[in-house]
């Protein structure tokens, strides 16, 4: 699995849990929402200034997205 996709899963994993919808974790972010949606599906290539912004959103540390598990 390459290294976008396996982000975009991680983000989509702790969204989830979190209970929160695309559209939610874009505002929480101040992301779009199809910016949110092309980046689960491993199509974007995020930024670390947004790393940081969906870490916040999540409530998790920016490390715990980009480990894999």
């Amino acid at each position: 699995m390459d290294t976008l996709k396996r982000f975009g899963d991680k983000v989509r994993e702790l969204r989830i849990k979190k209970g929160l919808s695309q559209e939610q974790l874009a505002e929480l972010s101040g992301l779009h929402r199809t910016y949110i949606s092309s980046l689960e599906l491993g199509k974007r290539n995020v930024s670390l200034i947004n790393i940081f912004a969906l870490a916040k959103a999540l409530s998790v540390t920016p490390d715990k997205l980009l480990k894999p598990e």
